[in-house]
């Protein structure tokens, strides 16, 4: 461009353009927008012979340095055209930027076709003149059969003013659906009217939301759940909202795109616990809907929304219950409508087409990034996987030795039959129990139950009031280490008060405790010592007022403050002596204090202190959240308190307001979620150890492809592009290879003549039946009968009739 000669801007007000300028000799006025700006240039046109011209008029050209950066820019930083262009306009006079021709509009077409050619080059379609791009065919995609569906309400559209002058260049091509067979099965699906019975999420409320300025409302769309990219042919728009017609038609889609051999699929969807229920009888009723031939669906939630949820979908949704879920979230598309939220205002006004062309980009970028990044992400959560076994393991296997191995088998076999039949199976990871009695209630039981013959009258109520105390001590000395360095006289004049308070009870207990130890000499009380990490403020304030002014005085002991005083407990009453009041602790405690001189005194031994007991941490110095928080989230990553998997399972003892024994109930449900969570990171680590082999075979797949295409190319531009494609695929293989050595499930020779264990496949696979992707991984040793045995790839007929084939994965 810089030999060309360049024409003063202001030129342009003068240039009138010629009526037919091929083959003319006469210099024509040009436009020429480039990457570094806009210049007017005089051109002499070619008159070849056998050169036709696209245009009779031409009077402005993008070359294709300009048109990639603005490609690079819209994807990477989201720049709108006119932002774009702006800058090109500043970038030809900064000072003048208005005398700069605007060609702003020609850009908005140009680069719409731009983006046409390049994505139809991009895979393929340029090499093949024949071979027309189908539904999805412009968009790359990682196979997987695990689903996430989600709605975005920011990716609205306004009503076109004239849609008839709109012009598609490649309706249902990439992501969204195409648009005439969506607005055939919107026009005779009818939505269902009934109420979720579960959470009110605004998926549901917003069902009937209408604007009438508004062609579409939002976007629906269906992901890959492990990768996070988004499925070809599957992103529809909304109409009223997220209603189920809508999205059945995106699910559908997604099932139905390069699932052949596949028979089982998870959706994971915010409201799946009500969208699955008759999901199979609409598609049923709607000639738009179809899902493959025997595919089994299992529905999920994602467990940040499953917290939301009512408990009895908890179990039943849960992915941390469902075999062969790996450890995924169901949450990866949140992370993907982000960046895609940028692009929504601009497009929010663009035509219908070429929004759908506009986020059919974007989507194929983000599912461009995923590839590129593909080896990062598996190394990453291979590592995690990896942590992630060993960290359950432990734990599940010390509860496992400390528990009823006759109950163990039978929690087994509920186990089998809930990850078979799922439903109501599943709600044994449940705890099934009454409402747990109040406090009031407990102290009740445990009056009318001390007259025995070895229990003092009174001696409930002493101890409750005994531990209010040190209750009132804890929060007051909390209070006092959150007093600022500059506490207010009214700050410390409260502080006296709750002291002056404390002191006048804690000795009004001290003469009860004399009457309950018939005078014995409890000198050596149990003073405290804090240790901050278990302090917390919070405390009932009420405690405080239970002592009059009068009292006060007489209590009050000036040499030792009340926080620091030792309440007279029976922890503090030597072993032997406790016994003889009739107040002997177990030698066997489900918890215990991290000080061994307090567990001496309380008779336990020494050798049974070191070997059972280890230091308490302040997570673990909760109610277990089994029982009081079952839906919670984040429990894939939980891991259970050393107590819990002590040799402690056989001393719980029957409880009126619980229908199973302790060991029946939370050990039960302990176990089970224990199990679990390893089950679950096993899956993970096998899952990704087949996603490097596959990634590896995917890139291959692709080089093979090209070499292909650039031996059947006869042009040399053709040529050129194919054998570039064939080094950059060649590249991410040798660095896939590199990267994944010794982590991946990838077959090689070596393997089966490998002496030690390998990963196999058993199937049982008939005549002519495709070979299923979705595995269930055995360790078998490998065997002469396994090396003479018949070896398919996936997704290969296997010839063996009525005979279990031993499949080595690739």
């Amino acid at each position: 461009m810089h030999a060309w000669e360049n024409i003063p801007i202001d030129a342009e007000a003068n240039f009138s353009p010629m009526e037919t300028v091929h083959g003319s000799t006469i210099p024509t006025k040009l436009t020429i927008v480039h990457s570094t700006g806009v210049f007017l240039h005089n051109v002499v046109w070619c008159s070849c012979p056998g050169v036709d011209s696209s245009t009779t008029r031409p009077q402005t050209a993008f070359t294709f340095d300009v048109l990639n950066h603005f490609l690079i820019d819209a994807l990477e930083c989201k720049t709108s055209a006119s932002s774009f262009f702006e800058k090109i306009r500043r970038m030809t006079n900064n000072c003048f930027p208005d005398t700069v021709p605007n060609r702003y509009r020609e850009l908005m077409r140009v680069s719409r076709l731009w983006r046409d050619l390049m994505s139809r080059k991009w895979f393929g379609f340029a090499h093949n003149d024949e071979q027309k791009p189908d539904k999805g065919d412009l968009a790359c995609w990682l196979v997987s059969q695990r689903y996430v569906v989600d709605g975005n309400f920011t990716a609205q559209h306004m009503v076109m003013r004239k849609p008839q002058l709109d012009i598609s260049l490649s309706d249902g091509l990439g992501y969204m659906v195409k648009d005439q067979e969506y607005q055939t099965h919107l026009s005779s699906a009818v939505e269902s009217k009934e109420r979720s019975s579960c959470s009110n999420h605004r998926a549901v409320n917003a069902a009937n939301i209408s604007r009438s300025n508004l062609r579409a409302t939002g976007v629906g769309a269906t992901a890959c759940a492990r990768h996070g990219c988004f499925v070809p042919h599957s992103i529809v728009d909304f109409q009223k909202g997220e209603r189920h017609m809508n999205i059945d038609y995106s699910i559908c889609n997604a099932l139905n795109y390069h699932s052949a051999g596949i028979d089982s699929s998870l959706i994971i969807y915010d409201v799946g616990c009500q969208w699955s229920i008759n999901f199979l009888q609409r598609v049923a009723q709607s000639k738009g809907l179809s899902v493959p031939e025997n595919m089994h669906i299992v529905p999920a939630v994602g467990k940040f929304h499953l917290s939301a949820h009512k408990l009895a979908c908890f179990a039943r949704y849960s992915l941390n219950f469902i075999q062969g879920a790996g450890h995924v979230d169901g949450e990866i598309l949140e992370t993907l409508w982000a960046p895609f939220n940028k692009i929504s205002p601009t497009a929010r006004s663009m035509s219908q087409a070429h929004r759908q062309e506009v986020l059919d980009d974007h989507m194929r970028d983000s599912n461009w990034k995923k590839i590129v990044g593909i080896m990062k992400t598996l190394l990453k959560k291979y590592k995690r996987a990896l942590k992630g076994v060993d960290d359950t393991k432990s734990p599940f296997d010390e509860l496992t030795l400390s528990l009823d191995p006759e109950k163990i088998s039978i929690w087994k076999i509920d186990e089998k039959k809930a990850m078979e039949q799922h439903g109501e199976y599943l709600d044994i990871y449940q705890l099934q129990m009454n409402k747990a009695p109040t406090m009031a209630e407990i102290r009740l039981k445990l009056t009318e139950s001390e007259n025995t013959d070895t229990s003092k009258p009174g001696t409930v109520s002493w101890l409750i009031t005994g531990i209010n105390l040190e209750d009132l001590q804890d929060g007051l000395r909390a209070d006092i280490r959150q007093l600022p360095t500059d506490a207010t006289p009214g700050q410390k004049v409260s502080i006296e008060e709750k002291r002056q308070r404390l002191t006048a009870r804690i000795a009004k207990f001290h003469e009860t405790a004399d009457a309950m130890t018939a005078g014995m000499d409890l000198g050596t009380a149990t003073v405290h010592s804090d240790d901050p990490r278990f302090c917390y403020a919070g405390h009932d304030e009420n405690g405080w007022g239970e002592v009059s002014d009068e009292e006060i005085s007489e209590y009050i002991d000036e040499e030792i403050l009340a926080e620091e005083m030792g309440i007279w407990m029976p922890s503090s009453v030597p072993y032997q002596d406790a016994l003889a009041l009739g107040l002997g602790q177990s030698k066997k405690l489900n918890a215990v204090s991290s000080k061994l001189t307090t567990m001496e005194g309380l008779g336990m031994d020494k050798a049974t202190l070191g070997s059972l007991y280890q230091p308490i941490s302040p997570t673990e110095l909760s109610i277990d959240k089994e029982v009081t928080e079952e839906n919670r989230f984040g429990q894939g990553s939980d891991r259970l308190a050393w107590f819990w998997r002590g040799n402690n399972a056989s001393q719980g003892q029957d409880d009126a307001w619980i229908d199973e024994s302790p060991t029946d109930l939370v050990y039960r449900v302990n176990w089970l979620k224990a199990k679990a969570r390893w089950n679950r990171w096993q899956e993970e680590l096998r899952l990704v150890r087949h996603e490097m082999g596959w990634t590896i075979n995917w890139f291959k797949y692709h080089q093979n492809e090209w070499e292909r295409r650039g031996g059947q190319a006869t042009r040399p531009g053709h040529q050129a592009y194919a054998y570039q494609q064939v080094l950059m695929w060649g590249r991410f293989v040798e660095e896939a290879e590199k990267n994944f050595n010794g982590c991946s499930l990838a077959s090689t020779s070596s393997t089966l003549c490998s002496p030690q264990l390998a990963e196999i496949i058993v199937f049982k696979i008939w005549t002519g039946q495709m070979v299923p992707t979705a595995f269930h991984v055995i360790l078998i040793p490998i065997t002469d009968r396994i090396k003479s045995a018949e070896l398919n790839r996936p997704g290969c007929n296997v010839g063996i009739e009525n005979q279990p084939v031993l499949i080595l994965l690739l």
